[in-house]
């Protein structure tokens, strides 16, 4: 594994600002299910020691459905998901890297089937484990 950048990031109006530890060599999915697909949500999962709010907790909204588990966080100014708390890494937090300011150097996308959740979540378990 490559070693760990800090990257920037924040919602459209830049209320809430956030920064995030990853490798400049990520893999990113993109998810079907309804609400990644709705919102263009491309996922950067890591443990929830590397993420850091910066700026904006009083700006934020949750949003739970189905289960109640993900958290899903959201301006109250804009609108923009930045990030939240997925279902599949509860110890972790899943970045939006369409809001970083600048995008680790090279990426891999994948496709995640969130359509299935109960059968795909298990291959995203690692990911917010610490290396």
């Amino acid at each position: 594994m490559s070693a760990l950048q800090t990257y920037h990031g924040g919602c459209h109006c830049g209320d809430v600002r956030f920064s995030v530890e990853a490798p400049d060599s990520v893999e990113l999915e993109r998810c079907n299910c309804s609400i990644c697909s709705m919102g263009g949500y491309l996922h950067l999962i890591v443990p929830a020691s590397r993420f850091h709010l910066v700026q904006g907790e009083e700006q934020l909204s949750c949003y739970e459905f189905n289960s109640g588990v993900a958290k899903h966080y959201f301006c109250r100014t804009c609108g923009i998901k930045p990030f939240y708390i997925p279902r599949s890494n509860p110890d972790g937090v899943d970045v939006n890297v369409n809001c970083l300011d600048e995008k680790p150097a090279q990426t891999r996308i994948v496709e995640f089937d969130g359509d299935h959740w109960e059968a795909n979540a298990h291959t995203l378990t690692h990911k917010s484990q610490e290396l």
